[in-house]
């Protein structure tokens, strides 16, 4: 179950609930009152290309990693093209290497 922060419009009291997403918000711990408002402390982050999971995120091996820069290099490279043209790409970049 999710764990929500709330804040008491009664009495100021800031408090931390569990409770499912569909149940209704509890009473203050503090007060008893039912005047209470969710806060919002932090929002879920969306991580796409290479800071997406590379098996295990933040705490992946050196292996997973290349494995995720040799997966994601082409979807780069084809980009840039489309962008920059493929002379410029090749001119400044040939570390992504070339259709050739």
């Amino acid at each position: 179950m999710p764990l929500y922060d709330y804040h008491c419009t009664e009495c100021g009291a800031v408090f931390e609930a569990r409770h499912s997403i569909n149940a209704s918000a509890p009473a203050c711990p503090a007060c008893g009152a039912s005047a209470v408002e969710r806060r919002i402390t932090s929002a879920p982050a969306s991580l796409k290309g290479m800071a997406a999971n590379a098996g295990g995120g933040r705490n992946a091996s050196k292996e997973q990693l290349q494995a995720k820069w040799s997966e994601e290099t082409p979807r780069l490279r084809e980009q840039l093209v489309s962008k920059l043209g493929e002379d410029m790409v090749r001119k400044n970049l040939p570390h992504l290497g070339g259709s050739d």
